[in-house]
């Protein structure tokens, strides 16, 4: 029994950077990615064909500071996974990747070419935006809200196998959406423990079959948003003799913060008007 399917696992990706030397390069893996496709249009002689416009998504924080990262892709078959380097500045220096307007919306988007990786024989998948994704007023619509279970998708603390790169899935509910719901928030609050590495990573609902009575089940597992950040708890120590704050002790709460797929197709839509740059992974 999969309560995820199973091309989901394919969509998520580590992000990673590498530094020293050819030689004797070091590979430091820094957030999570997933690959997002952006549709496009169906085809006049067959409407089960689609185009897709196809976007590596994460935090902006993820890769404001660098210039290049890396994504490592799985194969089909049982060879060592392999790391595909990725420009994030043209030759000219003009940032290729997005970011969401808003500063306080961490989303970033980058057009990616799939050709060398399909050509080599990877495993990928795509959250596609008509049938594996939903909107904030989508998930109003369908009932969801406080407790209902969803699933978090990621790389904490830089988990990532030597040869493989198999996504770590963490379970949570949604622990406060109405704020979003009502517009008074561009985010929602999840309760599931996130860490660094988790940045990036999607958000997706858990199927159920039972509901209480008068509202609706959703029985399908979602794309409803981008893991932002854990919230902190702050601990501050006060000295006895000045009593002024000396030290502050930060700890996880488990609560974490989570960008709607709406921040991701409005900042994609941002790319669009904006950027012709296809980055060719």
């Amino acid at each position: 029994m999969a309560l995820i399917p199973p091309f989901f696992m394919d969509c998520v990706v580590a992000i990673g950077i590498q530094q020293g030397n050819r030689n004797a390069p070091k590979k430091t893996w820094i957030g999570t990615g997933f690959l997002f496709g952006k549709f496009v249009k169906a085809h006049a002689d067959d409407s089960s064909k689609k185009d897709y416009t196809v976007y590596l998504v994460t935090n902006k924080h993820v890769i404001a500071r660098h210039r290049s990262i890396i994504l490592r892709f799985n194969p089909q078959t049982n060879q060592p996974a392999k790391d595909y380097p990725v420009n994030l500045y043209d030759k000219e220096g003009v940032q290729l990747w997005t970011g969401h307007p808003n500063p306080d919306v961490d989303v970033a988007v980058l057009r990616i070419n799939l050709q060398p990786i399909h050509a080599e024989g990877m495993k990928y998948g795509l959250f596609k935006s008509d049938t594996d994704a939903i909107t904030s007023t989508d998930m109003q619509s369908n009932g969801l809200a406080e407790g209902d279970f969803i699933y978090a998708l990621g790389f904490p603390m830089g988990l990532v196998s030597k040869d493989r790169q198999h996504v770590m899935v963490r379970s949570g509910i949604i622990a406060r959406i109405r704020d979003l719901y009502e517009k008074r928030s561009s985010d929602y609050t999840v309760d599931a423990f996130v860490f660094p590495g988790n940045s990036g990573g999607p958000v997706i609902t858990k199927p159920e079959m039972i509901s209480i009575q008068g509202t609706n089940p959703y029985r399908k597992a979602s794309l409803v948003g981008i893991i932002k950040s854990y919230i902190p708890y702050q601990d501050i120590a006060i000295s006895k003799q000045t009593n002024k704050p000396r030290v502050i002790f930060e700890e996880n709460t488990g609560l974490s913060l989570v960008e709607p797929v709406d921040r991701i197709l409005e900042t994609i839509e941002l790319d669009l008007g904006v950027n012709n740059n296809i980055n060719v992974t």
